[in-house]
């Protein structure tokens, strides 16, 4: 004999619709989900859906159908969780609900996305948990639909236009109503944002709102990646009509008010094309023959005020972006390029760190504050590094006592345990028309250790003097930090296991041991041109690096307090720590916590979309380069395996490329995920990470900006 289900009716039907999120049923299949076959029962079931449909827990959907209402569903109501997040997208159509008060994100199959969208704010309700399983769910609201622009490119079809993504978060057709085209043609790329998606249709309606032009173009590839990450293309006007306002001149008053430093002598180093200036450099040796330092940083926020127009956009952007052939500022170019930055033989208004250290780098005494400097010298890093190795050249005898402090400062560092990422970079000779015509490759070397290890000082000293409790300090205030996770354990099971396959070895006992592991694979790396994706590997491997108001200290640079202090030309946090700081050494009271920390995500957040426009211009460039090189042969390094084929990396240009599976013809390759080789069935011939080949040039895709090779025998 069946058991009678205790479960109330109605409670029974809200799990049932809920379990189908908006999908519609009339009341035969209702009744058939909450176990109702007979004639009364489905007469009490239709009662109970007439009795919600008053209530509006149930709406109609026509035709005898009904659904749950969204705005009803909750833990209360179906017994299960509900959360309400951002839904981001992969490349295979599924997706993911991201949660900040979960560890985890929440997946979303592709059946089960509703009318999600890239972007989009939802509600979803969560399946019960599995073993061993990650937490999935199921779309059941959207909340707000994502006003994100978007790249695409045109097309028709019988007279119909629609517009098909750059990437594949959107797969469904959008169509773009002729009105809203703004004169886009077939084959045009373009910037448009969703508008309109009607319950109960197939397409979204989207709205053209820029013309980039025709794809493949430099112009056009570069503002398409620009809108695609969501940087402007321009300045709003109020903002441009704001910068006229300011007052250009420095004033006798405002000089008297800061410690003055215009006699000390004071350089900068800076890339050769480089226009913004951030910092400078002041050295003086004192009578008992120790040194003063002044780290200064150019005072932005004494002509960008908190809550103006200039303000607003800086805090929007969040970040100067760097694309190959241009540099989108975070500050119109009268303040970044003029103003603020710390030109040559020019009176300048700095925030300063000024440090009082013996010859060994041992800080006596520092002070930070507000400054007036006059810089004698703007120095590329190529003159720099020439007069350390050569110890000639004018200004020379400073730079080299710098140097020895920096030097120092490198290496205590390191014995704390720091990780040691010498990133190798790649620079490309633009024509006049922004073609790449050559590749150069940026090594790190002293002078530019130089720089980084007074930025690393004074951007951990000031973060020491807010955040460090002492017995004047007791209560640190609240401030913007540049905060560091310990690596992530699962990836980390990963790439150790991943490394010792190749040889290395690697310990993770202890952050000792894991630090010493990665420093001393990295320097034998060097030897077996790896060195360049271990690192990228190992980058992956730890937390991403963030802003935040809560600090858990920087784990790569071994620091227990560390903040952004010494570029607040181009990137917002610095901007917001200029001001905290000072007026914490006014002896103002602490900020809201909570208000700057969703300042810290904000910026986070574009910081993030700036790397990433950064390597899709890099990508782009790479793939232009290679264009009128089809066919010819080059040596290689494979920097990656997968099932699908090779990857390889230029050994002259770092530019790199997929050699497809279908080029291996000479035997029945299968990848060995134990070994992470590529292994040859018949013949034994291997492939591993790290193996020298000779790759052919076989194909160049410009709009997907990838490279494809065949391999040389």
């Amino acid at each position: 004999m069946k058991k009678k289900n205790k479960t109330p009716l109605g409670t029974r039907i809200i799990e049932a619709l809920s379990s189908y999120g908006s999908e519609k049923l009339n009341y035969k299949q209702i009744a058939a989900k909450v176990g109702v076959f007979d004639k009364a029962g489905r007469i009490e079931v239709q009662k109970q859906i007439a009795h919600f449909l008053e209530a509006q827990i149930l709406l109609s959907a026509g035709r005898g159908k009904y659904r749950l209402n969204p705005k009803y569903i909750s833990k209360e109501t179906t017994g299960r969780n509900v959360i309400v997040g951002e839904i981001q997208f992969n490349r295979s159509g599924n997706a993911f609900v991201i949660n900040e008060e979960r560890e985890e994100d929440v997946f979303i199959s592709e059946q089960n996305l509703g009318m999600a969208l890239h972007r989009d704010k939802v509600k979803v309700m969560l399946f019960p948990l599995r073993k061993n399983k990650k937490p999935e769910g199921q779309v059941i609201e959207i909340i707000k639909r994502s006003t994100a622009l978007i790249v695409g490119t045109i097309h028709f079809q019988k007279e119909i236009a629609f517009v098909v993504p750059e990437n594949n978060f959107y797969r469904r057709e959008i169509i773009v109503p002729s009105r809203m085209l703004n004169q886009a043609k077939e084959g045009d790329k373009v910037v448009f944002r969703i508008v309109e998606w009607k319950e109960g249709t197939r397409n979204p309606i989207a709205e053209v709102v820029h013309l980039l032009g025709k794809p493949g173009e430099n112009e056009v590839e570069m503002n398409a990646i620009l809108a695609q990450f969501g940087f402007p293309l321009s300045f709003p006007k109020e903002v441009e009509e704001e910068c006229t306002q300011i007052q250009e001149t420095i004033s006798k008053e405002e000089i008297l008010k800061r410690r003055d430093f215009r006699d000390a002598y004071t350089f900068t180093i800076d890339p050769a094309d480089a226009k913004d200036y951030d910092d400078a450099i002041s050295f003086e040796e004192k009578a008992n023959g120790d040194y003063r330092i002044g780290i200064h940083i150019a005072d932005v926020s004494h002509y960008v005020k908190r809550g103006s127009a200039i303000d607003k956009e800086a805090y929007l952007r969040g970040t100067s972006v760097y694309l190959v052939d241009r540099t989108i500022p975070m500050l119109p170019e009268k303040l970044s390029n003029n103003l603020c930055s710390l030109r040559p033989h020019e009176d300048k208004l700095c925030f300063s760190a000024i440090f009082e250290m013996d010859t060994n780098a041992k800080i006596k005494s520092e002070w930070f504050g507000k400054t007036v400097i006059h810089s004698d010298a703007r120095y590329s890093y190529e003159e720099v590094q020439e007069m350390i190795e050569t110890g000639k050249g004018e200004g020379s005898e400073p730079i080299l006592k710098v140097n020895a402090i920096a030097q120092q400062l490198r290496k205590k560092r390191f014995d704390q345990h720091a990780i040691n990422f010498e990133t190798e970079e790649v620079r490309f000779i633009l024509d006049e028309n922004s073609k790449p015509i050559g590749v150069q490759l940026r090594v790190q070397k002293e002078a530019n250790f130089l720089i980084e290890e007074l930025m690393l000082l004074a951007n951990k000293r000031v973060a020491e003097r807010i955040g460090k409790k002492t017995a004047k300090n007791k209560e640190p205030k609240t401030f913007v930090y540049r905060i560091h996770d310990e690596p992530i354990h699962d990836k980390l099971e990963n790439f150790k296991s991943f490394v010792q396959k190749l040889g290395f070895n690697f310990q993770d006992g202890s952050r000792k041991k894991l630090t010493q592991s990665l420093n001393q694979m990295f320097q034998v790396a060097k030897e077996k041109n790896q060195y360049n994706m271990l690192t990228q590997l190992s980058v992956r491997m730890m937390a991403r690096a963030v802003y935040s108001t809560d600090n858990i200290g920087h784990y790569g640079l071994a620091f227990p307090y560390y903040s952004h202090f010494t570029s607040p030309i181009r990137r917002y946090p610095d901007l917001m720590v200029h001001r905290l700081f000072q007026a914490y050494l006014d002896g103002a009271p602490s900020v809201a916590a909570a208000e700057y920390e969703e300042y810290c995500k904000h910026c986070s957040k574009m910081e993030q979309k700036a790397v990433d426009a950064e390597r899709a211009s890099i990508k782009f460039k790479q793939a232009e380069y290679m264009l009128d090189k089809v066919g010819e042969t080059f040596d290689a390094v494979v920097s990656g395996l997968a099932k699908w084929g090779v990857f390889a990396e230029l050994k002259d240009s770092k530019c790199e490329g997929l050699i497809p599976m279908k080029e291996f013809t000479d035997d029945f390759y299968y990848l060995d995920q134990d070994s992470y080789t590529l292994i040859g069935l018949h013949y034994g011939r291997n492939i591993q990470f790290g193996d020298q080949i000779k790759v052919k040039l076989v194909g160049v895709d410009l709009l997907k900006k990838s490279l494809t090779f065949s391999l040389v025998r």
